[in-house]
């Protein structure tokens, strides 16, 4: 009896085993896949958050943390990779997965927003949980001494457009709104449209900030924040935010005309040939200006270039050929202003300003070595030029071109049948945001070939992926002094010791990467197949 009852045990387990060898190994990888994503997620949501909010890295004990700049524990970034790029990774995850953990994940990160969203209804760099005077001595010591992120160096207490974040973050409101219709998210999402609406200049165009400001002279520029901006895709952005809203919330009147007079202002901006290009920034009567010190009155190559891309975008919304007609104009222009062979480096062939009028490229420089003794000059000289900002722009203009022709030739009626600005009942919107397409300005981020078998074996034991944190700031130290030290800084990240703006070190140090973070999670995502 018992050698039977072996027999019959030991067969049940062989079908035990041969059960388990049967099961597909996609759902093993899958479950592989989901328990690393759930892992690391928890890291992120329950031992880094504040608030449901993030910045960009941080050292492992949490001593130093980092958005674009050196930020207080009491803050979090706006500025993508931060706070509503989590969301928005949360939401794919959601749909990924089907784990309600994400959605509360995101709706914690959606009340961070909240908490941080201007009465205007836009938002700034960053939120500061430690109140305005918190925010103000952050401005008064790590701001003030960012010499090359003028945009830090003065606290205007108004809302910006700059680098997507008000963008990103109404984006992701709407998004996380129409999820499930949750009426907690309605107030701020409605703020959020009005603050667009309000802002807009009667041409179409938007300022950099908002409410209107003009109080920070620098080195004898006017304060270029009123400005009608193209700079960072301040326009597009905003085109794209207002057609989410007239997609998913229904045909609104408003929101349509918003969006025709925004498309029409890359029109009437277009300088005159045979200079037929874009500026950063305009007046209010329409003339190219400079911006930031280091950002001179001239036509723009990569702004011209991204402005062809967005005429072409609005040409496949509208089937209006108006949008196509200048375009060989300003492909002309770029093509003339590329350099000989003999002066490309690495695919860089067109230089980033050129001077109205001339057509001769401008090139800027700096001196000095903070944000006390140093200046920003520019000159027809390409050598020694700062690297923080790129005096010339890899552009595909033949791309451009065939694109253009391509367009050219088509059926405005067939181009346009698709377009979110068909009237008509909402639309949903895609599933998915990040897991097709992310850009970030997070220097940590390392992008590249990722595989889920090495994501899922690189996590730690604490749930974190160890990331090389090669952007760094220098400590405040104080404000700087009036005589330069020696040394060069003509061709650096960063100045002296007082200098606070972010730099690249030889000496990265192990921390926590809220962009490794997304990227990994991308990777995972996209692997389930979903």
């Amino acid at each position: 009896m018992r050698s039977a009852l072996q027999r019959a045990l030991a067969w049940l387990f062989a079908a035990l085993a041969l059960l388990a060898m049967a099961q597909p190994a996609a759902a093993q990888d899958k479950k592989r896949i989901e328990d690393t994503m759930k892992r690391a997620t928890r890291f992120m949501v329950e031992k880094v958050a504040n608030n449901g909010g993030y910045v960009w890295s941080y050292l492992p004990d949490m001593s130093r943390r980092w958005g674009e700049m050196e930020a207080y524990p009491t803050m979090i970034w706006v500025q993508p990779p931060g706070t509503a790029t989590m969301g928005h990774l949360f939401l794919d995850a959601y749909h990924a997965t089907g784990d309600d953990y994400y959605l509360q994940a995101a709706e914690k990160a959606a009340d961070a927003l909240v908490a941080i969203q201007q009465d205007n209804g836009g938002w700034h760099y960053f939120g500061d949980f430690g109140g305005e005077a918190s925010t103000k001595r952050w401005y008064e010591t790590i701001g003030k001494n960012a010499w090359r992120l003028e945009e830090f160096q003065h606290y205007w207490g108004n809302a910006t457009f700059d680098d997507a974040g008000t963008s990103e973050s109404m984006q992701f409101l709407l998004r996380l709104y129409v999820e499930k219709h949750d009426p907690r998210y309605l107030p701020a999402l409605k703020k959020a449209l009005n603050f667009v609406l309000e802002s807009q200049y009667p041409i179409g165009g938007w300022p950099q900030r908002f409410p209107l400001k003009s109080e920070f002279s620098h080195h004898g520029k006017p304060d270029y924040t009123s400005l009608i901006t193209f700079n960072d895709d301040v326009a597009g952005e905003n085109i794209q935010f207002l057609l989410y809203c007239y997609q998913a919330l229904g045909g609104d009147q408003k929101v349509y005309d918003a969006i025709i007079r925004a498309m029409n202002v890359f029109i009437v901006t277009q300088q005159a040939a045979p200079q037929a290009g874009w500026g950063l920034q305009y007046t209010l009567d329409l003339k190219p200006i400079g911006a930031r010190t280091y950002e001179p009155t001239a036509l723009v190559t990569h702004t011209t270039a991204s402005n062809i891309r967005q005429l072409m975008r609005f040409y496949r919304l509208t089937g209006d050929k108006k949008f196509l007609a200048r375009i060989p104009e300003a492909l002309d222009w770029l093509e003339s202003v590329k350099l000989p062979a003999d002066k490309v480096k690495n695919g860089r062939a067109y230089p980033t300003f050129i001077e109205i009028g001339t057509n001769r490229p401008l090139y800027v420089h700096r001196r000095g070595s903070n944000v006390v003794n140093g200046e920003y000059y520019v000159d027809y000289d390409p050598e020694k030029t700062i690297q923080h900002y790129g005096s010339t722009r890899a552009i595909n203009v033949p791309a451009l071109r065939k694109e253009y022709e391509t367009l050219k030739a088509s059926d405005p009626a067939v181009i346009a049948k698709d377009s979110p600005l068909t009237p008509g009942p909402a639309h949903a919107l895609s599933r998915y945001f990040l897991v097709e397409d992310f850009a970030t300005s997070d220097l940590n981020t390392e992008k590249g070939k990722r595989d889920t078998t090495t994501l899922v074996k690189t996590l730690n034991a604490q749930g974190w992926w160890p990331t090389e944190l090669k952007a760094t700031s220098n400590p405040y130290i104080g404000d700087g002094s009036a005589t330069p030290p020696s040394g060069d800084f003509s061709m650096t990240h960063v100045g002296d010791a007082s200098d606070t703006s972010p730099y690249n070190t030889d000496h990265p140090v192990i921390g926590i990467s809220t962009g490794t973070y997304i990227e990994n999670m991308k990777v995972l995502i996209g692997a389930l197949g979903k």
